[in-house]
């Protein structure tokens, strides 16, 4: 339910009955209904049989809707002790999850990681689960794991008659192996302005927005920022792993998500699959980039409808998808990452390539984007072409991991200052938080004065300046705000509406 799993108790009786008959009750959905006929084909071609008469499974609590096929292994199990009335193990120690093959086969499911989490919570001793699944779930320390590939291997289990070792997994070494990147700043020719405008937004948690003609290098910049984010915690990494086991994208190869995550959904998707719902609410693209990076490339494409649906989780850091069955809330806690042209050919303003978009072409595209969102994106930066002499340069760029330690620097600054508090970065800070830590002299609020009167910005992109301005600081060291990094942070407006052409 949402991310969290919660227990479910399966009862199987007996009764004599002129008909064989099997009855699923406890609020099952489709899927959980259509069990019937799995489970006894399985048990069947599992060797064993079924009680004959009237056969009732309820599923309890009986007031919460149950959904998906995991259900299937404990009924077989259930119904094939009826039967056979042979004497099981304590089962107030285990809980399983599984689905079934017609020919007995259990097959891997979704959300075994918090399945796992809550049994340990429960006080239970062990879980069985599907083979492909069991390293997923070893992941939990305190709880004895066991994988099993068919319905006959899981009887003998729990009748002792075929022992199984526990899967075991090393959690802190798991996340040690898998947490390095395959990309790296130092790969990225020029584009030294980005590049300090992306560790700035790193660095304070803010939102980013960059625009530049067609091979400029915007996804290459975006895609290496997860490089440069603070090293991740185990903590944030179980979250991760959490929401990745519920959508079904581990596997075998990948049980553990050790690296920031890094979404770059295409501009045709829903608003559901962007927040998340359909008819059984599930995690969307934003909570899969949880702790990580949503990258929106050519954004002004995206459905102005899905774009809006975004702007309340951006400052929440979590999202509510209400539906009939249900209000479930995903955590989003994110970076967004976007990236568009300046126009819809793409050479607006490039001294090598002719625009050939009118004025009214252009500032229909650029009115795609509404100002409350734009509003929301901290920093607005354009990326220029590269040279052919930064290309062919034999001189590498900065990497990622020297990068990386200043941002982390940044942060530790930023800990220290919030301690206990909701913000945990700049970009979250509140308005008494702003009050007290983005405090301007003289010099700084007149600057700034002028850039609100001349250029217009609206009151929260005003707050969005002192807060990138903070950051500023923040990356140089210095306890006040000072002109230099305010006016750093006015130039990362370049955006706003008023300078649209």
């Amino acid at each position: 339910m949402g991310v969290d799993a919660y227990e479910v108790e399966i009862e199987v009786n007996t009764a004599p009955s002129i008909k064989t008959l099997v009855v699923v009750v406890g609020l099952p959905d489709v899927a959980v209904k259509e069990s019937r006929d799995r489970v006894t084909t399985a048990v069947a071609n599992s060797g064993y049989f079924w009680p004959q008469g009237r056969t009732t499974v309820n599923l309890a609590p009986a007031d919460v809707k149950k959904e998906g096929p995991s259900f299937d292994l404990p009924i077989a199990v259930a119904m094939i002790a009826a039967a056979q009335e042979k004497e099981l193990r304590d089962m107030q120690d285990y809980c399983m999850v599984g689905e079934l093959a017609l020919n007995g086969a259990v097959r891997a499911v979704k959300g075994v990681l918090p399945v796992a989490m809550a049994a340990r919570r429960a006080g239970k001793k062990a879980l069985i689960v599907p083979e492909a699944n069991a390293r997923e779930a070893a992941v939990v320390e305190g709880l004895n794991v066991y994988g099993v590939r068919n319905l006959r291997e899981t009887f003998e289990f729990l009748t002792w008659e075929k022992p199984l070792a526990p899967v075991r997994e090393d959690l802190k070494a798991l996340f040690e192996a898998h947490r390095g990147y395959e990309v790296d700043f130092a790969d990225v020719k020029g584009q030294q302005h980005a590049k300090r405008a992306i560790e700035v937004a790193v660095a304070g948690g803010h939102n980013l927005l960059m625009t530049g003609s067609p091979g400029s290098g915007k996804s290459m910049l975006a895609k290496r920022i997860p490089t440069i984010m603070p090293t991740m915690s185990l903590d944030e990494a179980i979250d991760i792993t959490k929401i990745y086991s519920i959508c079904g994208l581990l596997d075998g190869k990948q049980s553990f998500v050790a690296t920031r995550p890094f979404r770059s959904p295409h501009h045709t998707i829903s608003d559901a699959g962007l927040l998340g719902g359909t008819a059984n609410p599930s995690p969307g693209e934003i909570s899969l980039a949880h702790h990580g990076i949503l990258f929106l490339d050519e954004l002004p494409e995206f459905k102005r409808s899905t774009l809006e649906v975004m702007r309340q989780p951006l400052e929440d850091g979590k999202v509510t998808v209400s539906r009939a069955s249900g209000s479930m809330t995903f955590p989003a806690e994110f970076m967004l990452v976007a990236a568009m042209n300046p126009c819809p050919c793409g050479y607006y303003g490039d001294a090598r390539r002719e625009c050939r978009c009118g004025t009214n072409a252009v500032q229909k595209y650029r009115q795609r984007i509404s100002g409350p969102l734009l509003d929301r994106i901290d920093l607005h930066i354009e990326v220029p072409a590269v040279r052919y002499e930064e290309l062919a340069g034999k001189t590498a760029g900065e990497p990622s991991e020297a990068i990386r330690a200043r941002v982390e620097a940044a942060r530790g600054v930023q800990q220290r200052r919030f301690g206990k508090s909701k913000a945990r970065c700049n970009a979250r800070m509140s308005t008494r938080q702003m009050k007290e830590y983005c405090q301007l002299d003289e010099g700084s609020q007149e600057l700034l004065r002028v850039a609100i009167s001349e250029l217009n910005f609206s009151a929260r992109a005003y707050d969005r300046i002192l807060k990138v301005a903070r950051t500023i600081a923040d990356l140089a060291g210095r306890g006040n705000i000072e002109a230099e990094d305010v006016s750093e942070a006015i130039q990362y407006r370049t955006l706003d509406r008023n300078l649209w052409v």
